[in-house]
């Protein structure tokens, strides 16, 4: 299976062409084009273009909405609660974040629930932008409607991929930004997998007979190199992580994400995808007027790089430094994406008939 490179504006530009075929407007294309992009460049290809036949489906099905402005259903000055009306997520989820952010400057802290959104992307993202203005993030989201993974014990599907995310700001430096599923792998990497991309990890999923797999045919059933993955269609689960802790955290972030929010935790019989998330903003300026907090990470940060590695010429990665890296790295070479992936990509295109001589230039 080989690859193609693409550089990220070239990419960007290509994907904004894509969405305004498909009937959203400029803005929202360009929107849509920069945070898929910006998961590929961080090396969450799970949440990057490989999305774009999904999101092109959902629009054309009705399902995701474009161009939606949120409703705010309650407005404290420190609480707010969101629906997001099935907009695109990459539309609605920052008016929600900037929500949180405005309030949590005014007050030191704030709580914001986000219903009814659709696929909101790299939570990462979110905690960046907080980060971005001082602030710490913390955020809870679940995918209400996307029943993918078996708690621990269990081979039946009962968990979305659950993630969950927090950011820390540093001046001067990179964030530090926590962002992972609760299942071994995002059900995106198992996309990614079965587009002919890097394989999921060995016992990443689990059969209907308990026996772990690595095959993307568990959760998908049968498909074409370029064709739909439909999960529904699958008679196998993904793993939750670390065993109980995993399990339990999938738990919590369904009942916080999904059933505080408003969206309801997972459920098969919803139909309707959509995510849910709960976020805390905290101003570190107001608990530390001291400033003892960012003294103390950089503290910290030596403390923990100072282990000595397990592995000869391994060393100790911070939350968040391993997609710095990819950044700056694909930042330069472009970002690969597998010939299934852009295939299908290219399909999509022609779908929503994007002309024929743009979607030669797209790699040129």
């Amino acid at each position: 299976m080989g690859t193609v490179t693409i550089k990220a504006k070239a990419l960007e530009a290509f994907v904004a062409d894509i969405f305004v075929a498909a009937g959203c407007s400029r803005e929202e294309g360009e929107r849509i084009g920069r945070y898929l992009v910006s998961a590929n460049l961080c090396g969450h290809d799970s949440h990057g273009v490989v999305r774009v036949p999904r999101y092109a489906s959902q629009k054309r099905n009705g399902t995701v909405v474009a161009d939606v402005t949120v409703d705010v259903l309650v407005d404290t000055p420190v609480i707010a609660v969101v629906d997001g009306k099935y907009g695109f997520g990459q539309t609605v989820t920052p008016q929600a974040v900037r929500i949180g952010i405005d309030k949590c400057k005014r007050a030191g802290l704030s709580a914001v629930t986000l219903r009814n959104a659709g696929h909101v992307g790299r939570v990462g993202d979110w905690a960046e932008m907080a980060a971005a203005e001082g602030l710490v993030s913390i955020h809870f989201v679940n995918a209400s409607g996307s029943v993918l993974v078996a708690p621990h014990g269990g081979v039946d599907r009962r968990f979305s991929t659950a993630p969950y995310c927090v950011g820390v700001p540093r001046a001067g430096q990179e964030p530090l930004i926590l962002d992972f599923a609760t299942s071994v792998v995002a059900e995106g990497k198992v996309l990614v997998a079965s587009q002919g991309g890097k394989k999921v990890p060995d016992g990443a999923l689990i059969g209907p007979d308990g026996q772990p797999s690595a095959d993307p045919h568990l959760l998908y059933g049968d498909y074409t190199p370029t064709g739909p993955r439909d999960h529904s269609k699958g008679k196998g689960a993904i793993r939750a992580f670390g065993e109980h802790k995993g399990s339990g955290l999938a738990f919590m972030c369904e009942l916080l994400g999904g059933s505080l929010s408003g969206t309801g935790a997972t459920d098969p019989g919803r139909g309707r995808f959509a995510n849910g998330m709960l976020s805390f903003y905290v101003d570190p300026k107001v608990l530390d007027p001291q400033g003892f907090f960012p003294k103390d990470i950089a503290r910290y940060v030596d403390f923990v790089r100072s282990s000595r590695p397990a592995t000869a010429g391994g060393e100790i990665l911070l939350p968040g430094e391993a997609e710095a890296r990819s950044r700056a790295r694909r930042l330069v070479e472009g970002v690969p994406l597998p010939d299934d992936t852009w295939a299908a990509i290219v399909e999509t295109a022609r779908s929503v008939g994007l002309d024929e001589r743009r979607i030669q230039q797209a790699t040129m």
